[in-house]
C-alpha cells in the first residue's frame, strides 16, 4: 500500500464554525446555516450564498453527480466530520492530509466582499481556530495538517495572524494564486504584500495557491458549458505560475516555498522552457528581476500536485523528482476515493521507486515540516474493516448521511403588503426577491 501525504483536499465547513467562535455583537451577521423551502444556505451580512458543499461529491454514483450539493445530507460525513475524514483517508493510504476552505473560498477570499471588516477579521481568526483547535486535533496524530487563511485585504494585519497561528502549531498558509481579479494589488506591485511573503519565508511555512483561488478562471466560450471548464482547469495553473514566476517575489524571497494545488503538472516543463527562453530573449527592453531563469526558480522555491496524471508524472525528471506532490482530492470530484490506491498503482507504474517514496509524501514531508501519521493506523481493525466495506460496496458512505446540528430554520411571511423573502439567484449570491407580496399571496414576481 502506498503511503500518501495528500496536499489537495478540501473542508466543507459545519454549520457552527463561525456563530461559536465570533464575538456574541458578530453573531447575527456572520456566517450561519439555514434552512428555506427544502434548501439550505450560508446565510452572512444579509446575504446567501450559493455554495453549501461546493463539488463534494465524493462516495456518491458519478450519475448522482452535480457541482452543488444542496443539504448536508446530500453530502457523505467525512465531508464535514473530522472523525469520518479520517476514517475515510486512511482507509485509502492517506497519512497526511491538506485542506482548503470552502466557503471563505479556496484562498479565503470571501471575507475581502465584507462591508464590516472588523467582522471580516474576526471570521478568519474563527476558521483558523476551528481548523486548530477542533479539526486537526480531531484526527490521529499527523492527519490533519494545519493550514490557515489570513486577512487579504490588510496584509499588516495578516502577517500578525499568520504569526498567533504558527505559535500554535500552523504548517501552511492558504492564498489566492493571483489577486488582481478580486481587486486587489498585483504580485508585481513592490512592497504591497511583502509583509505576508516574510512571515511565511520566517517560519519555513508554505503558501498553498489552489486553482481558481482568484476567482478567475478561463473561460474561451461561455456557450460550452462547466465540462470544458473543468478540462481548462490547469490553464488556471499555468497563469498564475507564470504570473508569480516573473514577478519580483521569488528574488526577494527566493526561501518562500509555494505550492500548487490540482493544477496538474504535465504542462509544468513546456512553459518553464518558454519563461526561460523569452526572458532571455526580451529582458533587455522588459527587464528582469534576478539572474535566476524562471525553471532554476521552480526548482529551487516552488512545487506542483498531481492526482491521476499517469503521462504527467513519467516527465518527472524534466519537472524536478523533489518538486512533485501527490493529492486526492477529498471530497471533489477529482477524488479517486474509494479506489485510490487502485488510482495511484496507474500513475506510479514504471516510476523509479525512489522516485514514487519522494512523491508519495517524502517531498511533502520535506516541505511542510511534517510527521505523517502512525504507518500501523492503516492496518488497525476499524481502518481495515472500513476499506473492506468500501471494497464490497463503493457507496458504503451514502448509508452513513444524517442531519446535522445548528441550522436555523426559516418560514416564509406571506401577509399583504409585506416584502416577499423568496431567495433568489443573482449571479453567485441568493439574495431575497423583496417585491411586494399581494392579496392572493403571491408577489410581483410571481413567487
Amino acid at each position: 500500500m502506498y503511503k500518501l501525504f495528500s496536499v489537495d483536499d478540501h473542508i466543507v465547513e459545519p454549520a457552527d464554525v463561525w456563530t461559536s467562535r465570533v464575538p456574541a455583537k458578530f453573531r447575527d451577521s456572520a456566517p450561519r446555516v439555514v434552512e428555506d423551502d427544502g434548501r439550505e444556505f450560508w446565510e452572512y451580512e444579509g446575504q446567501r450564498g450559493l455554495t453549501m458543499g461546493l463539488n463534494a461529491v465524493a462516495g456518491l454514483p458519478r450519475e448522482q453527480w452535480n457541482s452543488e450539493p444542496a443539504r448536508f445530507t446530500d453530502m457523505i460525513p467525512g465531508c464535514y466530520d473530522p472523525k469520518e475524514r479520517a476514517n475515510d483517508l486512511l482507509s485509502q493510504g492517506v497519512l497526511a492530509s491538506v485542506s482548503f476552505p470552502t466557503l471563505p473560498r479556496f484562498g479565503g477570499a470571501l471575507f475581502t466582499t465584507f462591508k464590516d471588516k472588523e467582522l471580516a477579521s474576526a471570521c478568519v481568526e474563527a476558521w483558523n481556530d476551528f481548523i486548530l483547535d477542533e479539526w486537526c486535533p480531531a484526527g490521529p496524530p499527523g492527519l490533519f495538517v494545519p493550514m490557515i487563511i489570513c486577512q487579504l485585504w490588510d496584509p499588516t494585519l495578516a502577517a500578525k495572524e499568520i504569526e498567533r497561528c504558527v505559535a500554535k502549531g500552523a504548517k501552511a498558509l492558504c492564498f489566492v494564486e493571483n489577486g488582481t481579479p478580486l481587486g486587489l494589488p498585483s504580485f508585481h506591485q513592490e512592497g504591497h504584500w511583502e509583509p505576508i511573503w516574510q512571515v511565511a519565508q520566517d517560519a519555513g511555512i508554505p503558501v498553498c495557491m489552489h486553482i481558481g483561488s482568484s476567482g478567475a478562471v478561463p473561460v474561451p466560450d461561455p456557450q460550452a458549458g462547466l465540462g470544458l471548464l473543468i478540462s481548462l482547469g490547469s490553464v488556471a495553473g499555468i497563469l498564475a505560475m507564470a504570473n508569480l514566476l516573473l514577478s519580483p517575489v521569488p528574488a526577494k524571497f527566493p526561501e518562500l516555498k509555494i505550492v500548487w494545488s490540482e493544477a496538474g503538472i504535465g504542462w509544468i516543463p513546456a512553459v518553464l522552457e518558454r519563461c526561460d527562453r523569452q526572458l532571455d530573449r526580451h529582458h533587455f527592453h522588459t527587464g528582469r528581476h534576478t539572474d535566476a531563469s524562471p525553471s532554476e526558480i521552480f526548482r529551487r522555491q516552488m512545487y506542483a500536485c498531481m492526482v491521476e496524471e499517469p503521462i504527467g508524472l513519467k516527465l518527472w525528471e524534466l519537472i524536478g523528482e523533489h518538486n512533485i506532490f501527490s493529492e486526492t482530492d477529498y471530497p471533489h470530484a477529482d477524488t479517486p476515493y474509494p479506489e485510490t490506491q487502485r488510482a495511484y498503482d496507474e500513475v506510479f507504474d514504471g516510476i523509479p521507486e525512489r522516485v514514487v517514496e519522494l512523491v508519495s509524501h517524502g517531498n511533502a514531508e520535506r516541505v511542510f515540516d511534517w510527521q505523517m501519521a502512525d504507518e500501523e493506523l492503516l492496518m488497525s481493525p476499524d481502518v481495515s474493516s472500513w476499506r473492506s466495506t468500501l471494497v464490497a460496496d463503493p457507496f458504503a458512505a451514502m448509508k452513513l448521511r444524517h442531519d446535522v446540528a445548528g441550522i436555523d430554520h426559516v418560514a416564509h411571511q406571506r401577509t399583504e403588503g409585506s416584502t416577499c423573502t423568496e431567495m433568489m439567484l443573482v449571479g453567485a449570491m441568493y439574495e431575497p426577491c423583496g417585491a411586494i407580496v399581494g392579496a392572493d399571496g403571491r408577489c410581483g414576481n410571481g413567487h
